[in-house]
């Protein structure tokens, strides 16, 4: 392996550094390790796991676990090349994505390959979110209010849901959301361990079949495509990995590195013990009769399935705020250098709440939840989560051809690139199938 300890630091990346200095709380770098375990949390046991048992039932027993298992596996080996990453050149840290692909790629070159790729992680992630939310908080309504209450529509609930935002979106940075993270990652955890005993508990539907869930040939092809993207989007975290990196103190005798991996390990844990007993034990309960949303399959008892649905609120309210936050940083810096905006209210009261409003009309417009987590699935998050951090680890690192690290990351790349292409087809030919069919606004 090749050091890149001599290597200066772009002068592209002084000049970036130098130009920021008007965001808010820059230099307050005071996060410990535990707290590089609450943002990741949520940002990857987000929405996707409710849709596990969906994605296996398209793809079956064996294949099915063994993506589930590769999946998890080559994200956490790419999330700890992102964590070596972050300081790679002495004296340098890159605290956004953006700023290692100048590094990797070129000061040029760079921005074109990253951003447009994190910005689909991040407003898919926001957008799903919203369809989550909403869906969950008219499910707990009619749940408690048990036939009583007026019958409003879904697209209400995902306007009342993304209202929130509007709010919470003034939050200056990630230090300031530090709380709410903590409670979404709480919540992912609770309202996992709700589905997935809650349908141990149910015992396995009567008649219940593994068979392949087919239609015509056609669309069985495009349903496996997009199920690969399903599970692509439940490993997140990549996206906004740096940038929760870049809270955190760091000096030669401790780099961040150090810390920020054992939070990484510590959400890893976390991601493991929801992910595979949703994705197995609802897959064996309810077989290819599963809903892209396992908590719609439980009907008993109403107490605990409204509260796993009001647990999931929460968890996305949460999930939202980490994924919008470095879209906020990216706008305000936009309006900073090309319109000469002041710090203060006014910056961040215009672009985040236009960018609220954006993530809430798709919502409203395309509330599919399963073909967009497919969709953006396959074309944002297996780019930043599977085979972006292996090229630039290649570029940077320079491993010696043919070694094992060489041949590990090569072969993340090709199974990146395929999950790609096959769930970014297949989700968006599933949402214009079903759009087809979908009454709009109701």
């Amino acid at each position: 392996m090749v050091s890149t300890s001599s290597t200066p630091p772009p002068p592209k990346e002084k000049e970036e550094k130098g130009g920021e200095k008007w965001r808010e709380g820059e230099g307050k770098r005071r996060a410990k390790w535990w707290y590089s375990t609450f943002p990741p949390a949520p940002a990857m046991i987000g929405a996707g796991v409710l849709s596990l048992p969906s994605a296996i039932s398209f793809l079956g027993w064996g294949p099915g676990t063994m993506v589930l298992v590769m999946a998890w596996g080559m994200t956490l080996n790419t999330m700890w090349q992102m964590v070596q990453l972050h300081e790679c050149v002495p004296g340098t840290r890159f605290d956004r994505y953006i700023d290692l692909g100048r590094f990797a790629f070129g000061p040029k070159l760079g921005p074109w390959i990253v951003l447009p790729q994190q910005l689909i992680v991040q407003v898919g992630c926001n957008i799903v979110y919203m369809v989550t939310g909403g869906k969950c908080l008219k499910k707990f309504v009619d749940i408690t209010c048990s036939g009583s209450c007026a019958d409003i529509r879904q697209s209400y609930w995902i306007l009342i849901f993304g209202g929130v935002h509007f709010f919470l979106s003034q939050l200056p940075n990630f230090n300031s959301v530090a709380g709410v993270s903590l409670a979404a990652a709480v919540m992912s955890l609770s309202y996992s361990t709700i589905a997935w005993v809650g349908s141990l508990t149910r015992g396995r539907i009567p008649d219940v079949s593994y068979a392949y869930r087919r239609t015509n040939p056609t669309d069985s092809i495009f349903r496996i495509f997009n199920a690969l993207g399903q599970i692509s989007f439940a490993f997140a975290g990549h996206a906004v990995a740096l940038e929760i990196q870049a809270t955190m103190p760091s000096s030669p005798e401790k780099p961040s590195r150090v810390p920020m991996w054992h939070g990484v390990i510590g959400a890893y844990f976390v991601n493991a013990i929801c992910y595979f007993p949703v994705a197995l034990i609802c897959y064996w309960v309810f077989g290819q009769d599963v809903d892209d949303n396992v908590l719609l399959n439980l009907q008993r008892p109403d107490w605990l399935i409204a509260s796993a649905n009001l647990m999931v609120v929460v968890h996305v309210i949460g999930s939202y705020q980490v994924f919008a936050m470095p879209v906020f940083d990216l706008l305000e810096g936009v309006m900073v250098k090309r319109f000469n905006f002041s710090p203060g209210l006014v910056l961040r009261l215009f672009p985040r709440s236009i960018y609220v409003a954006f993530t809430l009309f798709v919502a409203v417009t395309f509330p599919f939840f399963g073909d967009l987590l497919g969709f953006f699935g396959g074309f944002g998050f297996a780019p930043t989560s599977f085979f972006l951090p292996s090229i630039m680890w290649l570029i940077i690192k320079k491993p010696k051809r043919l070694s094992i690290t060489w041949l590990i990351n090569w072969v993340s790349i090709f199974i990146g690139l395929f999950i790609m292409v096959a769930s970014t087809v297949g989700g968006l030919r599933n949402i214009i199938a079903d759009s087809s069919t979908y009454s709009f606004y109701t």
